[in-house]
C-alpha cells in the first residue's frame, strides 16, 4: 500500500504537468454492469462469506469497499479523459483477478471491466441521437501485469466489443488461467528481448484482429528482474522499453490509452515506484503528441 502514496508524492515532484485529481467512486449500478449484483451487494453491505474474504486476501472493512469503489472510479475517469486528451491514468488499479461473482488476489472489484463497461454505455447513451443504432465503444486490455488477468478474460470472454490481450509468466499465479483473446506466456527468467519480441509478436496479432477505440493498458511493474513475485527477468530499461511499444503502438494507430499499475512487489520498495514513474515520464511525451493533434 505504501507504495501508492509514495508515487504520488513522486508525480507531483517530478512530472510536471500532471494534472492530479481524486477519484469519484463508481456508483452500485455501474458496478453492476460488470459484476453479479448479489457479490456488488455482499461487498457493499459487509455481507461477504469468510470463504469469499479468504480468496480476496484481506478482511472485510469499510476502508476496503470505499478504497475498491475508488480504485474503479479512477479508471472510469482515465478512461473518460483518454478519450478527450489522448492519455490519462489511474495511480493505482489493475485489479484483474477479480471475476464477475467473487474477488481474488487482492482484488475486490475489476476496475478495469467496470471501466470498459461503465464507458461503453456511456459512449452508447452519448451517440443515441445520431443516425442508426448506436454502435458499442470497442475497448482492448493490453494486460502486462506478470499475472494473467484471469478475472478480466472471463468476464469479457463472449464479448466481442473487448479484446483482452494478456502477456504473463507461465507458472506464476493464478495456477489455473482463463482464456483470454490473446495469451502469451512467458517461461521463468525471461529477458529483455525475449519479452520485448513477445509483445511486439502480440501487437501485431492484436492489430490484425481487433481495431479499438480506447485501450486500457495494465503497465504492471513485477515483470522486473527484483520483484519477489515476478519471475522474470525484465530490466528497468527493459520495461521502459515495454511501455514505449505499448504507447507508440497506440498513438500511431490513433487510439486513446488509459492506464493503471497494476502489481509490482519489489525490494526495495522504490524500484517498484521508479518503475511506475518511468511509464508516467514516458506517458507524458505521449500526452504531449496527443495534444498536438487535437
Amino acid at each position: 500500500m505504501e507504495k501508492y502514496e509514495l508515487l504520488r508524492h513522486r508525480l507531483s515532484n517530478e512530472v510536471h504537468g500532471c494534472e492530479l485529481q481524486l477519484a469519484e467512486p463508481v456508483t452500485q449500478g455501474q458496478l453492476s454492469l460488470a459484476h453479479d449484483v448479489e457479490y456488488v451487494s455482499a461487498v457493499l453491505e459487509g455481507r461477504l462469506s469468510p470463504a469469499h474474504q479468504r480468496d480476496i486476501g484481506f478482511p472485510w472493512s469499510p476502508g476496503m469497499v470505499e478504497r475498491a469503489r475508488g480504485s474503479s472510479g479512477a479508471t472510469l475517469m482515465a478512461c473518460r479523459t483518454a478519450l478527450k486528451e489522448g492519455v490519462a491514468a489511474n495511480i493505482a488499479g489493475g485489479t484483474h483477478h477479480a471475476y464477475k461473482d467473487r474477488g481474488g488476489g487482492f482484488c475486490v472489484f475489476n476496475d478495469t471491466a467496470v471501466a470498459a463497461r461503465s464507458i461503453q454505455l456511456e459512449a452508447q447513451r452519448a451517440s443515441a441521437g445520431s443516425f442508426g443504432s448506436a454502435q458499442m465503444l470497442r475497448v482492448g486490455v493490453i494486460d502486462l501485469d506478470v499475472h494473467q488477468g484471469n478475472g478480466t478474460a472471463k468476464i469479457f470472454e463472449k464479448d466481442p466489443s473487448v479484446f483482452t490481450l494478456s502477456i504473463h509468466g507461465a507458472k506464476n499465479f493464478p495456477f489455473k488461467k482463463e482464456v483470454s483473446d490473446l495469451d502469451v506466456e512467458l517461461a521463468d527468467g525471461c529477458t529483455d528481448r525475449e519479452y520485448l519480441q513477445a509483445l511486439e509478436a502480440a501487437l501485431a496479432r492484436f492489430d490484425s484482429s481487433f481495431k479499438p477505440e480506447l485501450i486500457i493498458f495494465l503497465a504492471g511493474a513485477d515483470p522486473y528482474l527484483g520483484d519477489r513475485l515476478g519471475r522474470l527477468g525484465l530490466s528497468m530499461q527493459g520495461l521502459q522499453r515495454r511501455d514505449q511499444t505499448v504507447f507508440d503502438w497506440a498513438y500511431t494507430k490513433g487510439v486513446p490509452i488509459a492506464f493503471s499499475m497494476a502489481g509490482g512487489y519489489a525490494v526495495p520498495i522504490s524500484d517498484t515506484v521508479q518503475i511506475n514513474i518511468n511509464t508516467f515520464k514516458i506517458a507524458q511525451e505521449y500526452a504531449l503528441k496527443y495534444a498536438a493533434l487535437r
